[in-house]
């Protein structure tokens, strides 16, 4: 996709979300996926069922109270998003993901985001087709910029499921989640994705592991 194209077809949206897209700011270094956590990775979150009452405003208010006390924002309101290459939406991602059986791969990419004054993550930011399926039915990834936290957005069947990890880059589990992947001989795993992991991998600085406990 092109630099015009994809600010027509996928900035443009995201900003009318709120989001404003900084092309190739994404720090050096950074992780390029976060797959395979456990449990005990896990430091928050929160969940809510579709009928909950007024659903996307309550989604985008804990959203932003997990964002904001896990540290997802920087001081000028920057993190990192997960987006999706070329001009494939999350919707259609997952059309493709529910066709083959097995682990899911991973065909996005980190992109740089500030958060504006006004926004609607939950709402906007889902129907827009990049950040989830329609409005209220979200699905993404965010870091922040110095890989200190993730949260993960699921729609599933009944409900919405958002979690943060806290430093993924160290976890046990993801790493050798992510060492799995890289290695993967599966004809519909994303070579590019296990390329960009294994460079990563074998880039990482000697016992930054964090071994959870046993």
């Amino acid at each position: 996709m092109g630099i015009q194209e994809r600010e027509r077809k996928m900035y443009r949206p995201l900003r009318r979300a709120g989001l404003e897209v900084i092309p190739d700011a994404v720090p050096d270094g950074t992780m390029p996926f976060v797959s395979g956590w456990h449990p005990k990775d896990v430091v928050g979150g929160f969940s809510h069922r579709y009928e909950t009452p007024r659903l996307v405003e309550r989604l985008n208010e804990d959203w932003y109270d997990l964002a904001v006390s896990s540290g997802l924002l920087d001081h000028r309101r920057e993190f990192l998003v997960l987006l999706p290459h070329g001009t494939h939406t999350h919707q259609a991602v997952l059309r493709k993901q529910n066709q083959h059986y097995g682990r899911r791969a991973a065909p996005a990419v980190w992109a740089r985001v500030r958060l504006l004054d006004r926004w609607d993550v939950m709402g906007r930011g889902a129907a827009s087709a990049f950040l989830g399926v329609r409005a209220g039915h979200p699905g993404f990834g965010m870091m922040a910029l110095d890989s200190s936290m993730y949260i993960s957005c699921s729609t599933g069947e009944a409900g919405v499921d958002v979690l943060a990890v806290r430093h993924p880059d160290r976890s046990e589990n993801i790493l050798q989640h992510l060492e799995w992947y890289a290695n993967w001989d599966y004809p519909l795993a994303d070579k590019e994705l296990q390329k960009r992991i294994a460079v990563w991998l074998a880039g990482r600085a000697p016992g930054t592991v964090s071994r959870p406990d046993r």
